[in-house]
Parts: C-alpha cells; structure tokens; sequence
C-alpha cells in the first residue's frame, strides 16, 4: 500500500513539474526608463518599467532621478493606440523644425 502511495505521489509530482515547465517568463519591455541617482556610493541604476513619459517622471519627481527613452525597447507587433505609448511621441522629444 505505501509503495502504491509512493508512485502516486510521484507521478502527480511529475505531472505538475511538467505543467510548470510550459510557463515562460517574459522580460519587460516599456518604452520608458527612470533613471536612479549615483549619489555618494556610485552605483545607480534604472527601473525601465514605464508605459509613459508622465508615469515615469511621477516616480522620479522628487527623488533627484531623470527619464530617458529605454533604447532596448521594441514594441510589440500590430496597431498600437495611445501617443505616449510610442517612443518619441511626447511633445518635449518630438522633433525640431529648422529654418
């Protein structure tokens, strides 16, 4: 009865180790990144998780921090709605016209 037992056990287990195994997971991918201060100890980094220009200056406003365009964003195929969703699209990057 328990070598019964024990070969159940492992075939759910085997079965629920495969179920996980079809799960990718998906790097993120926005066009926008903030930009974390070095300050004294070097260093810094960047949170490239926003979908806005003003999303991203709201976690940034008072913390010293900047944002930039995330240069490794690619957007995802097909029609996209929304100006601030694409990559210099935001009035202060559009460009300059000149004379």
């Amino acid at each position: 009865m328990r070598y019964l037992l024990a070969i159940l056990v492992g075939i759910v287990g085997i079965l629920v180790a495969t179920a996980c195994m079809d799960t990718r997971a998906h790097a993120q991918n926005y066009p926008w990144c903030e930009y974390l201060g070095s300050g004294m100890g070097g260093g810094g980094g960047r949170n490239c998780g926003f979908i806005s220009f003003e999303q991203c200056m709201e976690s940034a406003r008072g913390n010293g921090n900047d944002c930039r365009l995330n240069t490794q964003y690619v957007p995802p195929p097909g029609e996209h709605s929304g100006a601030t969703a694409v990559p210099g699209a935001h009035p202060r990057h559009k460009a300059r016209k000149t004379s």
